[in-house]
């Protein structure tokens, strides 16, 4: 694989980015503002401006989608009120028009897993709300193509996102025996490079260290790491699940640099 395309080049696809390019892959990407170009450039990755709310005749002209393989991380926006973003992912695959690329990765979320007391694995998302359901409609929009691999995410951490300012402060949290599902940056980009590297992989990865601490264990432990105040919780719990991010390990021989939570700590 010589050229990877990727869509959304931020906090998860700019570090992708930069290690594929030290692996001496071509990396081409979007960025949705022209100010935002020049980091990219400077890191060596062919940059591109894409708006997918606003697509112009030069980027349906565009060599950005000429690759041997796409990452599409396009994060929903839901929780901030976007609501197109069905309509935007309808306008990329137009542009990927009938490309025939060896692999096609879409990122997506653990979002997609009811609440229900139990550990899920990939075979078990539903579209218990609107979110879940919008989540799960973008997926199956890329999982009908040929070579495509659905990459679920857990809860993020890494460089400027460290897991102590989350519930940094609070009083009166709920939820204290609620299971913590994290990854750090690491590890999707490891996961990441892995599947793109490989003709054999399955149609859906979940990716989750594998200890899961309780909320109620963990964020105070997390605030005080940063010398910040630990959070209160209360008594009233919540519903609960833990995902399952072995079937990567099992299938692809994938280790995780971070397996707990607690070690990640050291690494935000």
């Amino acid at each position: 694989m010589n050229t990877v395309t990727i869509i959304g080049c931020g906090w998860f696809g700019l570090p992708l980015a930069t290690q594929l390019v030290k692996q001496g892959i071509k990396v081409k990407a979007s960025k949705r503002y022209p100010e935002d170009l020049v980091q990219l450039q400077q890191a060596g990755i062919d940059a591109y401006q894409l708006d997918l709310a606003n697509v112009t005749s030069h980027a349906k002209n565009s060599s950005l989608f000429d690759a041997d393989a796409i990452v599409i991380n396009l994060p929903p926006g839901l929780r901030r009120g976007e609501t197109d973003y069905l309509g935007y992912l309808t306008q990329l695959i137009t542009l990927m028009g009938e490309h025939q690329y060896q692999k096609i990765i879409f990122i997506s979320t653990t979002g997609v897993y009811p609440s229900l007391d139990q550990t899920v694995t990939e075979q078990d998302a539903a579209a218990f709300n609107d979110t879940s359901g919008t989540l799960l409609q973008a997926e199956a929009m890329f999982s009908a193509m040929k070579n495509s691999c659905i990459v679920r995410f857990s809860g993020l951490v890494g460089p400027k996102r460290h897991p102590g300012r989350f519930f940094a402060g609070k009083t009166d949290v709920s939820g204290a025996n609620v299971a913590v599902n994290l990854v750090h940056l690491d590890d999707c980009i490891a996961a990441v490079s892995l599947i793109l590297s490989r003709n054999d992989t399955l149609p859906i990865y979940n990716l989750a260290a594998n200890a899961h601490p309780t909320r109620g264990e963990f964020y105070v432990a997390a605030a005080e790491h940063l010398g910040l105040t630990a959070p209160e919780f209360n008594q009233q719990q919540q519903p609960n699940k833990t995902i399952d991010g072995q079937l990567i390990c099992h299938h692809l021989g994938f280790t995780y640099a971070f397996n707990n939570p607690f070690k990640m700590l050291d690494a935000c």
